[in-house]
């Protein structure tokens, strides 16, 4: 949500929701400055830190306001999830990767997906774009390059979901070969950035494939859909807000890559008229608190029927397909060379992800104030033990 606030306000001009969304993000990012708040830990994975490491990226590429200089910055966010990624990735399982989840007692501990691993790739690519830092590039080559060897992209540019695996597990053979618009889309992003960096004929090799390859897959009669569930009407909240993410980073390739443009314009030109025809739902509370005949559905591969699927998801995607028909008229992406101000720190984050369940080692106060409670307890006892006694007698 808050990276496609920053996005609108880069597009549009339009500062309404400025100080909201700086709130949110810098809120987000946590005392340790890494967007992983202790009070998520139950629930948060690789991914959902990865999207608001993108939101932060966004923000220092679009040049949107800084934080206080006593708050965290947009750079130094980025790179100090950049840094945990790092410390995450596992050669002994698969052959390299990251995990699904971050803590080991969250489901999805032994299953390394796409969508984590496309949010370092992006992240990378992004970083080392922005800051000419080859490590980054270095690393971005590292996971494309996994996740072609793993299968998880395919020949034709394909991008499998993810594999399960046993601890220690070297080829990871259990594959889930489902497809998600954002799987691609956030490869075609990364490609993109390394491409706009490197002029390396291998990323726009990776940018003609994948994007040949959404065409094909996940457009129906000019539309982009959602193929695995749109039709049955069964995707979840997460899968109904995927391919508003394919439109954003579709709308960001072109901004990099701007020989795509005249591909891609026709699939956001269609998009937001569609979008915007099935915006007419009316729907209650808490699903949806607009004005009655403005809900926006979530499918749009019959323009004019609103399908009564209403959520945040079905939004984004109605704002996201129309917003960004906006982009040719955006400036391009900054780096620090171009006008970038966002302050980095490329040591951030490089302590590794704490186990919120780990018990903290003793201090001698911790020592001290167990000895002291030993001894008021004994005290107690002995007191307590007195008076029993005595009352018998």
């Amino acid at each position: 949500m808050f990276g496609t606030l920053v996005d609108y306000w880069h597009l549009t001009g339009d500062n309404s929701y400025n100080a909201a969304t700086l709130q949110a993000l810098v809120h987000q990012a946590s005392p340790k400055e890494d967007f992983l708040p202790t009070n998520q830990s139950r629930n948060e994975g690789n991914d959902d830190q990865g999207f608001w490491a993108m939101a932060a990226m966004s923000a220092a590429e679009n040049k949107f306001v800084d934080p206080p200089s006593d708050q965290p910055q947009w750079l130094a966010l980025v790179q100090s999830v950049f840094n945990q990624y790092v410390s995450r990735w596992e050669p002994e399982n698969c052959g390299g990767g990251m995990r699904w989840q971050i803590y080991s007692f969250n489901k999805g501990w032994y299953y390394k997906n796409s969508i984590s691993n496309g949010c370092f790739f992006n992240v990378a690519a992004r970083l080392h774009r922005y800051t000419g830092n080859s490590t980054y590039g270095e690393w971005a080559t590292k996971i494309f390059e996994w996740q072609q060897a793993s299968s998880l992209i395919t020949k034709d540019y394909g991008v499998h979901d993810g594999v399960s695996f046993n601890e220690g597990d070297q080829k990871c053979p259990r594959m889930d070969i489902i497809e998600w618009t954002y799987n691609a889309g956030i490869f075609l992003h990364g490609a993109a950035a390394m491409y706009n960096a490197t002029e390396d004929a291998k990323w726009k090799t990776a940018i003609d494939g994948i994007l040949k390859h959404v065409q094909t897959k996940f457009v129906k009669d000019g539309l982009i859909f959602e193929q695995q569930c749109e039709g049955p009407q069964n995707c979840n909240n997460d899968q109904q807000s995927f391919k508003g993410y394919l439109i954003r980073w579709l709308a960001a390739t072109s901004k990099l890559a701007p020989y795509t443009y005249d591909t891609i314009k026709p699939l956001l030109q269609k998009a937001a008229t569609a979008a915007a025809s099935v915006c007419i739902g009316t729907a209650a509370p808490p699903k949806f608190n607009g004005l009655p005949g403005t809900a926006c559905g979530f499918g749009w591969t019959t323009p004019g029927k609103f399908d009564g699927i209403v959520a945040v998801g079905s939004h984004m995607n109605a704002l996201d397909a129309v917003m960004y028909n906006l982009v040719q008229k955006a400036a391009p992406p900054v780096t620090q060379k171009s006008g970038g101000t966002s302050k980095g720190n490329p040591a951030a984050g490089s302590g590794g992800t704490k186990d919120p369940t780990a018990l903290e080692p003793l201090t001698g106060a911790d020592k001290a104030g167990a000895g002291i409670l030993t001894v008021l307890c004994l005290a107690g006892i002995i007191g307590g033990t007195a008076f029993m006694l005595l009352d018998i007698r």
